[in-house]
């Protein structure tokens, strides 16, 4: 396997080049610049001796006289030894030379055109001469208004080369010291990083990134996390579906994308964290909520989201539950029958048992009957039935209205069971708290466009303070005792109702009286 460089040491590396590179090319700059400014420098010098030696009478007079003394070479050579210049040539106006270093070119002309000088105008460059390239300065020698001459005085590129090499350990002490302080903020930069990605390396956490997002959304339930300001930094495919999230909705506070309830009130840390039920829509989701701690430091929330089951399936749920409670409280009744019908007969006290026997027996047949010839709906039936057998064991009368005249139900079995079960359920609880008379009155009818699922119970009816909360989720005047949950079941019977295009209505007559109502279209079209 390939052996990877850590991510800190690429960085010093690269980083190190850049600024090895950045100093080498600026220190490049650096010296052709001062180069240029050395032969420019020396350039000015050349042509400042070379016009002093021009306005020099003694050279002037010793070039018109042809110079038989050579006094134009001792006074050329002086200059050129006391101001440290290559050579200092002097030439009349042919271009004759009548000074140089090297006496053998006296009286040779010059290598390069003078023309220009001859004319009256100084001149200054690099040019290569017999003595090699050098930066030199000429000047014209005037006398009478006229050129009679000039004067030209050079230094070798060597000379100014030397100079630019005396000058060379500055540049290198600054690209140096901008060197290492390029590395020591590569090294410090390195670690920051590295402590940062808390010792990863990208290849590593580029496949924790794959890992997570592959995690997140292959997992059936949603996931959604916020940080310390509520805002949402991460949901999942199954989170947005559940909530109906926009798509943008990360990076948005979680109360600009959910409407006001508890489902908000829980993600913002109001309810418990644990296993707390919530209604979003037409589901009901079971949600757990745990801090996200960094280093000891809260920084804030994930919340995973469970869908217990859809409304079709908690219906089903619901009438599930409400047939268990039927044949448990059935079985229970027949139980305590069957005992004293037993203890009856082995008392020899046959004629009770029997009488006892035809009792039980006639008061089920007549109330089976009574509900065969008037609900033709086999659901409404079974389930009328087995809340008077869990009515008959708490005590209480549930009576059937003599209207409850049914066909077969334009509704699911799964909404009659919801809608009519949890009714029923919360009548029971209510009448049994009476002290007087304990009963439940049930009317189911279906009417020419409409169908009215009407109970009535014997209880102390709904306070006025309370009759908007009833049938908010999670509201619930009732004890819970152990971890059985309330304050679901008004809330689901209004969610049933409101998605058939239905209300529920509640008002007290001698106990509540709730009143649902269920337009025929709706439910036919379903």
């Amino acid at each position: 396997m390939r052996t990877r460089l850590p991510l800190a040491y690429q960085i010093l590396v690269f980083q190190v080049a850049i600024i090895l590179l950045s100093a080498l090319m600026g220190a490049g700059a650096a010296v052709w610049q001062a180069s240029q400014e050395l032969d420019r420098q020396f350039e000015q010098r050349s042509l400042a001796i070379a016009e002093s030696v021009a306005s020099d009478s003694v050279i002037q007079e010793a070039l018109l006289s042809g110079d038989p003394d050579g006094l134009i070479q001792k006074t050329a050579e002086q200059v050129r030894q006391s101001t440290g210049a290559t050579y200092v040539v002097v030439t009349n106006r042919a271009g004759i030379r009548y000074s140089h270093p090297n006496p053998a070119l006296i009286g040779k002309p010059v290598d390069e055109n003078p023309s220009a000088v001859l004319a009256g105008n100084t001149w200054v460059g690099v040019q290569q001469g017999t003595l090699g390239v050098s930066a030199r300065g000429k000047a014209p020698i005037f006398h009478g208004g006229g050129v009679i001459g000039m004067v030209s005085v050079g230094f070798l590129e060597t000379a100014v080369f030397n100079q630019l090499l005396g000058e060379l350990p500055g540049f290198a002490v600054t690209v140096l010291l901008a060197l290492g302080l390029g590395v020591a903020g590569s090294m410090l930069l390195a670690s920051r990083l590295k402590r940062q990605t808390f010792g990863l390396e990208p290849y590593e956490i580029a496949g924790l990134l794959e890992e997570r997002e592959a995690s997140l959304q292959g997992i059936h339930e949603g996931a959604i996390a916020t940080d310390g300001d509520g805002t949402i930094t991460l949901a999942n495919d199954e989170a947005r579906r559940l909530l109906a999230l926009p798509a943008d909705c990360v990076g948005r506070r979680v109360s600009q994308v959910l409407p006001p309830g508890r489902l908000l009130k829980f993600l913002s840390g109001g309810l418990n964290d644990q296993d707390e039920v919530l209604l979003a829509g037409d589901r009901v989701l079971v949600a757990s909520r745990r801090a996200i701690r960094v280093q000891g430091r809260e920084i804030g929330h994930v919340a995973t989201l469970r869908d217990s089951t859809e409304l079709t399936s908690l219906a089903r749920g619901l009438g599930v539950e409400s047939l268990t409670d039927a044949l448990r409280a059935q079985a229970h009744e027949y139980s305590n029958r069957l005992h004293t019908i037993a203890g009856l007969v082995q008392m020899g006290r046959g004629d009770e048992a029997m009488k006892l026997i035809a009792q039980t027996s006639g008061v089920h047949q007549e109330l089976t009957e009574a509900l065969l010839d008037r609900v033709g709906d086999p659901v409404l039936g079974a389930l009328l039935l087995a809340k008077a057998a869990v009515a008959s064991e708490r005590g209480i009368e549930l009576r059937v209205s003599d209207d409850t005249v049914m066909t077969r139900s334009a509704l699911d079995s799964e909404d009659l069971i919801t809608l009519l079960g949890n009714l029923i359920d919360n009548a029971l609880d209510a009448a049994g708290t009476s002290s007087t008379e304990r009963w439940v009155s049930v009317s189911v009818t279906q009417q020419q466009d409409e169908v009215v699922i009407r109970v009535h119970d014997s209880g102390p009816g709904v306070p006025e303070s309370l009759n908007g909360q009833i049938f908010q989720e999670g509201f619930s005047t009732k004890s819970r005792p152990g971890r059985k949950r309330r304050g679901f079941g008004l809330a689901l019977v209004r969610q049933v109702a409101h998605r058939h295009g239905g209300t529920v209505t509640v008002v007290n007559d001698g106990g509540a009286v709730f009143t649902v109502q269920l337009p025929l279209r709706v439910g036919a079209a379903t």
